[in-house]
C-alpha cells in the first residue's frame, strides 16, 4: 500500500482474503465496508460516490458485487493522488467481470490470494521453481512422505477450513456447502444460470477431467447443454476461482503441437470431494490418484509463481502424437524447466520421454527435466534429467 492508490485482493472465497486485509488494517484509521452485507450493498448501488467519499484508508470486501464503484474510485484517487486510498477484494475475477466500467489502469496493484500451499500449511520454504532454475540437474531432494501421506494432502486441499477439521467427514460437509453457496451465490450473481443440475453435472465431469485436456464438445455431449453454454459456464467457473485453466506451450517448435488448455481445480480438495476419492481408495489401481496428484503439482507450481523471486509462467505441452510434458515453466529467457508428475514410487526411464522430445527441440534452452514422483530419493537419468520426490515442491528452500 507504501506506493499504490488502489490495492486489489482477488481469490478465491474463504482463501483468507478477508483475514489478511484486517490485519493489515488493525490499528490503522480505515473505514470498513462489506458487501455481503445488504445495507452496505444498497448503499454502494446507490450512491457510489458518496459511497467512497472517505478521508482516509477505505477498505471495501466483495467489491465485485458492485462493479459501479470502480468509476467512483477513479474519480477519487485522481483527485487525491495520495497511496494506500482503496483497499479492495474480491471472490470472482474482478478484471474480467462484465460491463466493468474501468480497470484503473496505472492506479491498482491486484494480488492474487490462493487457498494455502502445502509449504504454508507446513510451515516449510516453498522454493522449487527458485530452486529448479538455479540449481537445474543439481537439484537434490530426500523425502519421507507416502503415497498415503500424498494422498491425504490431496483430500485436505489448502481452505483454512478445510485443514482446521481433520475428521474426513466435517471436511467433506465443507467442500460440499462451499460448492452448494458458491454456485448458489457467486456464479448465479455473475451470469444467468438457467439449468443449475446440468452445471453440478458438468463440475463432477471436470473433476473426473482433473489436469487433462479442456474439451468443451465433449463436456457438451455428456451434459447435453449446447456447446456455447459449457462454454460460458466453465468462464464462470474460472472466474470464482474454481478451475484454472493452464495454457498450451509451443513457441512454434513443432507445427504438431495442440493448443488445447489443460484444466485443474484451483484446490485438490474440492476435486477429490466431487469424486468422493479418499486417500486408501484412491492410491489403488483403477484410482484417482494419478490425475488429482498432477492436478494438485501444478496448483502448487501456479501458486508459487505469485511470490517466486523467478518470473516464469506455467504452460502444459502436448503434440498431436500425444507426447506430452505434464507441466512447462519458461522464464522470460527463454529458459524452460519441463516436469512430468507421476503417482508411482519408481521411475523409468520411458518416463522421459516427453521431456526428452521437448529436450532436442530446446537444446540449450532445456534448464532441466524433471519427474516428480511418489519415492523417497533424488535419482538421475541423464544430462539434466531427474526424478525427484514430488515433496520439492515445498520442502525445498529457493536457493540451496
Amino acid at each position: 500500500m507504501a506506493d499504490t492508490r488502489v490495492v486489489l485482493v482477488n481469490g478465491a472465497r474463504q482463501s483468507g482474503k478477508s483475514t489478511l486485509i484486517q490485519l493489515i488494517a488493525d490499528g490503522r484509521l480505515v473505514e470498513m465496508r462489506n458487501l455481503d452485507r445488504l445495507e452496505d450493498l444498497r448503499a454502494a448501488e446507490s450512491d457510489p460516490s458518496g459511497f467512497v467519499d472517505f478521508d482516509q484508508t477505505m477498505v471495501i470486501d466483495e467489491v465485485q458485487r458492485a462493479p459501479e464503484l470502480f468509476l467512483a474510485i477513479k474519480a477519487t484517487v485522481d483527485t487525491d493522488p495520495r497511496p494506500g486510498r482503496f483497499l479492495l477484494t474480491g471472490s470472482s475475477q474482478v478484471l474480467a467481470l462484465h460491463g466493468l466500467p474501468d480497470t484503473l489502469p496505472g492506479r491498482m496493484e491486484t494480488i492474487e490470494l490462493w487457498p494455502l500451499s502445502q509449504g504454508e500449511i507446513d510451515d516449510r520454504p516453498d522454493g522449487f521453481i527458485d530452486a529448479a532454475f538455479s540449481k537445474g540437474p543439481g537439484l537434490r531432494h530426500r523425502s519421507s512422505v507416502t503415497r498415503i501421506g500424498y494422498g491425504e494432502r490431496l483430500v485436505r486441499g489448502g481452505f483454512p477450513e478445510a485443514v482446521r477439521r481433520s475428521e474426513p467427514h466435517r471436511r467433506a460437509r465443507f467442500f460440499d456447502s462451499y460448492v452448494r453457496d458458491l454456485i448458489n451465490r457467486d456464479v448465479r450473481q455473475l451470469g444467468e444460470i438457467e439449468r443449475l443440475a446440468q452445471l453440478r453435472t458438468m463440475l463432477r465431469l471436470v473433476a473426473a477431467r482433473n489436469a487433462n485436456l479442456l474439451v468443451p464438445s465433449s463436456l457438451a455431449t455428456e451434459t447435453r447443454l449446447s456447446f456455447h453454454t459449457v462454454q460460458r459456464y466453465l468462464s464462470l467457473l474460472e472466474e470464482v476461482f474454481l478451475i484454472k485453466q493452464v495454457p498450451a506451450w509451443s513457441r512454434n517448435l513443432s507445427a504438431r503441437a495442440v493448443a488445447t488448455p489443460k484444466v485443474a481445480f484451483v484446490d485438490s480438495g474440492i476435486a477429490a470431494n466431487l469424486l468422493q476419492a479418499e486417500p486408501s481408495s484412491m492410491v489403488r489401481p483403477g484410482g484417482h490418484f494419478g490425475p488429482l496428484l498432477e492436478g494438485f503439482v501444478l496448483m502448487e507450481l501456479a501458486r508459487q509463481l505469485t511470490w517466486c523471486q523467478t518470473r516464469a509462467e506455467l504452460y502444459h505441452y502436448r503434440t498431436k502424437d500425444k507426447i506430452e510434458v505434464d507441466a512447462v515453466l519458461e522464464n522470460p529467457q527463454g529458459h524452460v524447466i519441463a516436469i512430468e508428475v507421476k503417482a508411482a514410487t519408481t521411475v523409468t526411464g520411458d518416463d522421459f520421454r516427453g521431456i526428452k522430445h521437448l529436450a532436442e527441440r530446446l537444446g540449450d534452452d532445456l534448464v532441466a527435466g524433471y519427474v516428480l514422483y511418489t519415492g523417497t530419493e533424488t535419482l538421475s537419468f541423464g544430462p539434466k534429467l531427474s526424478a525427484v520426490p514430488v515433496s520439492a515442491l515445498w520442502e525445498l528452500p529457493s536457493r540451496i
